[in-house]
C-alpha cells in the first residue's frame, strides 16, 4: 500500500486541531497536531503521537511535561504558525498553567506529565497525566482532507 494514498485516507477522518506545547528553561516549544485523543477517566491519561522526525520528540522527552491546546475556529493562524519549521513563540499569546505554556484562550488547555512513551512505527505515543485544564468558550477549528474549517452542527433527521 502507497503511504500517500494511506495518508490521504487518514485524512478523511475530520479532527480538530491542537497545538503541543511544552517549556525547557524559559524557552516555549510548539507543534501543530491532529493526533490526540483521551485514553482514561480514571486515572485521568491522554496521548499525542509525534513523528519521530520531529523536533518536539525530544523537547518531550527532556521536559516531562505539555499542555494539548484545542484551537478555536478564529484561531487557524496559531495553528499555520505552528505547523511550519520557524517556530519563534513571542508573538503567540500564552498563559503559564502548572509551569506549562498554555496558548491564550483556547477552546480546552490540557496540562499533562508524561505518564509513558512508546515508540510505535515512525510515531511516539505519549500518555499523559492531566494535571490540569481549562476550558473557554467558543467553537473548534476542525481538519478535514488538508484543509481547516469549522464545526456546524448536523440537524437531527428521522
Amino acid at each position: 500500500m502507497d503511504s500517500r494514498a494511506f495518508r490521504n485516507a487518514m485524512g478523511r477522518f475530520a479532527t480538530g486541531v491542537t497545538v503541543i506545547t511544552t517549556k525547557i528553561g524559559e524557552e516555549i516549544h510548539g507543534m501543530t497536531a491532529n493526533a490526540f485523543m483521551s485514553v482514561s477517566l480514571e486515572p485521568k491519561l491522554i496521548t499525542v503521537s509525534i513523528d519521530n522526525r520531529a523536533n518536539m520528540l525530544t523537547k518531550l522527552h527532556k521536559s516531562n511535561k505539555f499542555a494539548v491546546n484545542v484551537l478555536t475556529d478564529t484561531q487557524q493562524d496559531i495553528s499555520m504558525h505552528f505547523a511550519n519549521q520557524a517556530k519563534r513563540c513571542e508573538e503567540i499569546p500564552f498563559e503559564i498553567l502548572h509551569c506549562v505554556p498554555i496558548i491564550q484562550d483556547a477552546l480546552v488547555s490540557v496540562v499533562c506529565e508524561v505518564e509513558q512513551a512508546f515508540e510505535v512505527g515512525d510515531h511516539t505515543l505519549f500518555i499523559g497525566k492531566v494535571i490540569a485544564m481549562e476550558s473557554n468558550q467558543g467553537s473548534p477549528l476542525t481538519f478535514y482532507k488538508g484543509q481547516y474549517g469549522k464545526y456546524e452542527p448536523a440537524e437531527y433527521v428521522n
